[in-house]
């Protein structure tokens, strides 16, 4: 069995997300928003968020897409699915669990507002701290700020593995 060292425990996590969903509660004000989930890795964080935003107008969708395989970023984003709602003239907010190299976030971002969104922001449970010349520089709004490795849990994985942990964490060789 391999070994996990904790690095935000499920309890840092879910007071976090509070947090964040009071935020953006407090930043919409009466605006109508649509949250649009990158799966499948957003899936997590995406409901829990989802939960904390007070919103009466809130409409929910999600779209698949990424450019990892085997723990590997070929560089390329590829989008897998299409949305059941139309962006067009909605305020959208992409909810993904991880910033890294932010060309999932640019490219995502770059089509909503192609079809017509009025504005798109962004939410992540952990921006990475690094340099992101090809991408989303930075999120709207974010969980932790975390240096470059490998995290598993809320949503990250390792072979499509530990994505339902309830923290953060990080696997020990």
């Amino acid at each position: 069995m391999e070994k996990i060292e904790i690095i935000k425990t499920p309890a840092e996590v879910n007071c976090r997300i509070q947090e964040l969903g009071a935020e953006i509660t407090q930043a919409c004000g009466s605006t109508p928003l649509t949250m649009i989930v990158i799966m499948n890795g957003g899936l997590f964080f995406a409901a829990k968020l989802a939960e904390a935003i007070k919103l009466e107008d809130f409409y929910i969708d999600s779209i698949a897409a990424g450019s990892y395989t085997h723990d590997v970023s070929s560089g390329v984003v590829q989008l897998r699915s299409t949305l059941k709602l139309d962006p067009k003239d909605r305020n959208i907010l992409i909810v993904d669990e991880v910033l890294d190299s932010g060309r999932t976030l640019k490219a995502i971002r770059d089509n909503l507002l192609a079809l017509g969104a009025l504005s798109v922001k962004t939410a992540v449970l952990v921006e990475k701290e690094i340099d992101r010349p090809d991408g989303v520089a930075h999120a709207d709004w974010a969980g932790f700020f975390m240096d470059d490795r490998y995290l598993i849990g809320c949503g990250m994985d390792s072979e499509e593995k530990y994505r339902h942990y309830p923290g953060i964490a990080v696997l020990v060789q």
